[in-house]
């Protein structure tokens, strides 16, 4: 079990918080309750969803199946990635930014798979999933001679999320940030005649 304790770890308290805040926000709010914890800029909006992370859409009822199954199949890949990353001793930043991952993909899958059928609303595999964090930080309207949305609403940042985004999300931008240190690899030096051991 040596390297795997952390990882798990990070991969239980991800998954016990998102599925603890989804199941109070499922059983206390209706659909578009929100609460305003910092003016209008944080917000806890209850929305479901059928598609990918940030409320992203995908294709009607086979859709919701197929990207269920999909999303199946990539976390036991996460899951077989992260062992062969603690196996062979990669870097532990990467490790628990994997972790990260498979945490907030198993977490969205829970819904999508069970919530249907938890809640009474669905089959299996066709469960929505729960989200509630909104922080709408900039609101406005572009100008009028802006092109092709002139005179429309702007808010940033739009999509409702949730723990198990975040986590996701959180792994892939860390991995892109340090990924020359968790995939440097070592360069051996070439022997020159300023060496000070230099073969015959």
């Amino acid at each position: 079990m040596k390297g795997y304790t952390k990882p798990l770890i990070a991969i239980f308290v991800i998954l016990i918080a998102d599925q603890v805040l989804k199941t109070w926000v499922k059983t206390n709010m209706f659909i578009g309750q929100e609460f305003h914890l910092i003016k209008n800029f944080a917000i806890i909006h209850f929305t479901e969803n059928n598609g990918m992370a940030f409320g992203m859409e995908f294709g009607g009822e086979a859709g919701k199946l197929a990207l269920s199954l999909f999303r199946i199949l990539a976390v036991a890949g996460i899951g077989y990635g992260l062992h062969h990353l603690i196996k062979h001793k990669y870097h532990r930043g990467l490790i628990l930014n994997v972790a990260l991952i498979f945490a907030g993909a198993l977490g969205n899958i829970i819904d999508s798979v069970f919530y249907g059928v938890i809640y009474h609303y669905e089959k299996l595999f066709h469960g929505r999933v729960v989200d509630m964090f909104y922080f709408p930080i900039i609101q406005g309207h572009f100008p009028q001679w802006f092109p092709i949305w002139a005179g429309e609403d702007f808010v940033f940042f739009r999509p409702v999320f949730n723990i198990a985004d975040s986590a996701i999300s959180i792994g892939v931008i860390m991995i892109l940030i340090y990924q020359k240190v968790y995939f440097k690899e070592d360069i051996k030096e070439q022997p020159s005649i300023n060496s000070e051991v230099v073969e015959d």
